[in-house]
């Protein structure tokens, strides 16, 4: 008897071993296939945007650039476009929930509680 229950045992924990490896196996298939954005995430600092105050269909917000102007390409709009772009064109940050208009390069932020 105590020779089937460690067998059964020994089987268990090499069933367990084989499922972890595919696990890990699968975690960096999918660690592969992430965009290098996300990889490379680069900082950048919202305070050093220009915001623009301008009010929406849900109250006031802000913008960057003004409507009816081109950004300027610094180093923390293009790393701050690429961090949303990366998470789908949303993200919250800081207390502030930031996206991306349609047009892929005005962003917009709004103060979240």
């Amino acid at each position: 008897m105590a020779k089937e229950a460690v067998l059964a045992f020994i089987q268990k924990f090499k069933d367990w071993l084989e499922n972890g490896l595919e696990i890990l196996q699968d975690f960096e298939k999918a660690l592969k296939e992430v965009p290098e954005e996300v990889i490379e995430a680069k900082e950048w600092d919202p305070n050093k945007i220009k915001w623009v105050k301008a009010e929406g269909f849900s109250g006031p917000y802000e913008r960057y650039p003004a409507k009816g102007e081109k950004a300027e390409l610094s180093a923390d709009y293009k790393h701050m476009l690429a961090d949303l772009k990366a998470h789908n064109g949303k993200l919250m940050r800081d207390g502030y929930f930031y996206w991306v208009f349609d047009d892929g390069a005005t962003i917009g932020r709004k103060k979240r509680a």
